[in-house]
């Protein structure tokens, strides 16, 4: 039975039996109203109830439903580099981020390179890392290097940052 007709059947059962305590000469009109509300309500809940066992799995899914359950996130690339290109941006965009977040990533690649390939601690050996990278990179890798005067100005620009990248890269 469709959703309506058990609404239909369950409105018919409470119109009679809303009669039937109205009727009833020892119950006051207003208690036969509460018990009539109740048992409407119970009516409605079973067909409900009814109505959503009898469908369960048989509904063909909706379109949407059916989109949302196909679609997995699909990552071209690494999280990591996704975090790097991030960081980057914000870099390029902002002198205090570039301070703050990119310059420190950049200068511990730098130490891991320095210390990996020339066995260099970048902090304990400064002027051998600093010949090591290169004045131009060792400017903006320097552990002392001083924050920036307007925080709020532009960052490095992606050449630079490019530049330092494959500096690193070629020790």
């Amino acid at each position: 039975m469709r959703l309506a007709g058990r609404l239909a059947w369950s409105s018919t059962v409470a119109a009679v039996a809303l009669v039937v305590l109205l009727g009833l000469p020892r119950l006051s009109t207003s208690r036969a109203l509460a018990i009539w509300v109740v048992l409407a309500a119970a009516l409605v809940l079973v067909a409900l109830v009814r109505h959503s066992h009898a469908h369960d799995g048989q509904e063909p899914a909706l379109r949407f439903e059916d989109a949302l359950r196909r679609r997995k996130p699909a990552t071209s690339q690494p999280e990591e580099l996704l975090r790097m290109d991030r960081e980057i941006v914000l870099g390029v965009a902002d002198a205090d981020h570039a301070h703050r977040q990119l310059l420190p990533l950049l200068r511990t690649v730098a130490a891991a390179r320095l210390a990996g390939r020339h066995g260099v601690e970048l902090e304990r050996r400064p002027e051998t890392a600093r010949s090591l990278l290169g004045e131009d990179v060792w400017e903006l890798l320097r552990p002392d290097r001083p924050e920036p005067e307007d925080r709020h100005g532009p960052g490095i620009p992606r050449e630079r940052i490019a530049a330092v990248i494959e500096r690193v890269e070629a020790l």
